[in-house]
């Protein structure tokens, strides 16, 4: 079991920042790639970005490529997003994910989630 649990959520005015934390326990942290992912009223969760183990790749979707930037702390079982130039369609709940797989095919990418944390809101304003 790997328990996840995000913080850094909040309300931000459009053009603003926003650093999220996913603090990891549990087995082991550094053997699974982590990701985040955003569910927006009325929508279907959606893949936003991940990164690999040993921190050495990291994939986006084009969304918010140039803008979020995600990073991991092995030592601390941490993972970070950093989101710059925020905009009012990036409010959602975002979460945390144990990736055991992914993939990218035609234009986006698909993966394999093993544990989610319980989601952080946040809210961009126009």
């Amino acid at each position: 079991q790997v328990q996840l649990v995000e913080s850094g959520g909040g309300l931000v005015q459009a053009g603003g920042s926003l650093r999220l934390s996913c603090a990891a326990s549990g087995r082991t942290f550094g053997g699974y790639a982590m990701g985040w992912f955003r569910q927006a009223i009325g929508k279907e969760r959606e893949f936003v970005t991940a990164i690999s183990w040993s921190g050495g790749s990291t994939y986006y979707a084009d969304s918010v490529k140039g803008r979020f930037t995600i990073s991991r702390d092995n030592a601390k079982n941490t993972v970070y997003l950093q989101m710059n130039s925020l905009k009012p369609e990036d409010t959602a709940v975002y979460y945390c994910a144990a990736v055991s797989a992914i993939t990218y095919y035609t234009g986006s990418y698909s993966t394999k989630v093993d544990y989610w944390g319980q989601g952080t809101q946040v809210t961009v304003s126009s």
